[in-house]
């Protein structure tokens, strides 16, 4: 018999989640030192065609490929809302401010997704949701007054491009749910990579640095295509079939801390005081839009 924990997941689904974690954590460092060397476009290019050729035979052995000719404008809107424009501001982000102070900020998406329901699908938004959003925002208006992590210049413009990222995955989210729901899941992670992948080749090339990416280089991305955003996707999506999406999305809680490990184990970044504590208000206001600490009560009351 599998382990169960007090929130009703198996043992292996804990793995699962800070497996993920793990990965997505990663993503951010590998961006630290994939993107002074390709430049942001080149390398989101690269990691979305990287993960569509490690998720395209997986997708092929498991449920074919019918799913994509049909769909390819959802999917295609899909990958650059979720993946393409926010991996491209990310990108831009890590070349300012370290992979930890980046994820960190990428930690208000589920607060991004809330507001964005909300206003778009007319989602209702309870007063404790409300105030977990407030709440997040200020963990981030925090983050802004970190003058030992914002100290070069261009890391202002960094932490608007980090929010950015944010908001277009709230946005993706979203447009997940309404528009590709009757997908199966394989198929959208695989569409939503490729298609893109294809659409940014043409300025990925113009836009190839003038000098030869390192071999450091080439490994940091081949590794983000293939860990921190194939095999990602592959347990985000095991998760939510097996967990339900309330519980994935809680993988959010654990990216920076993960992020902020890599960075400082390394890379030599710096954890400041600031940054920890800008880490815990985000966490907390996520977790009162999520619903995090009413699903724990009512678990404890049980």
């Amino acid at each position: 018999m599998v382990a169960k924990t007090d929130s009703g997941m198996k043992a292996k689904d804990i793995v699962d989640l800070i497996l993920l974690a793990a990965v997505w954590g990663a993503s951010f460092l590998f961006m630290r030192i994939g993107a002074p060397e390709f430049g942001p476009i080149a390398l989101v290019q690269l990691r979305m065609l990287i993960a569509a050729l490690f998720l395209l035979p997986i997708l092929m052995l498991r449920v074919g490929w019918r799913e994509l000719p049909g769909n390819w404008q959802p999917l295609t809107i899909l990958g650059f809302c979720n993946s393409a424009i926010p991996f491209l501001l990310l990108s831009y982000s890590t070349l300012y401010v370290t992979a930890g102070f980046s994820s960190v900020i990428n930690a208000t998406a589920p607060l991004w997704g809330a507001v964005i329901a909300w206003m778009w699908l007319s989602e209702r938004l309870p007063a404790v949701g409300v105030l977990g959003v407030l709440i997040g925002f200020a963990g981030v208006a925090v983050l802004a007054g970190d003058a030992q992590s914002l100290a070069q210049p261009g890391s202002t413009i960094a932490v608007i491009a980090a929010v950015g990222g944010a908001f277009f995955y709230g946005i993706g989210v979203n447009y997940a749910r309404r528009f590709t729901r009757h997908l199966n899941s394989l198929s959208v992670a695989t569409g939503s990579m490729l298609y893109p992948a294809i659409l940014l080749a043409p300025f990925a090339v113009a836009w190839w640095p003038d000098t030869q990416p390192s071999l450091r280089g080439w490994m940091a991305i081949v590794a983000m295509g293939i860990a921190s955003t194939g095999l990602a996707y592959i347990l985000y999506f095991r998760l939510i079939a097996n967990v339900g999406p309330a519980k994935a999305i809680t993988v959010a809680y654990l990216i920076p801390v993960f992020a902020m490990l890599w960075g400082a184990l390394l890379l030599g970044e710096t954890v400041t005081g600031l940054m920890i504590i800008g880490c815990l208000i985000i966490f907390v206001g996520t977790a009162l839009v999520s619903g995090l600490f009413r699903r724990y009560r009512t678990a404890a009351d049980n």
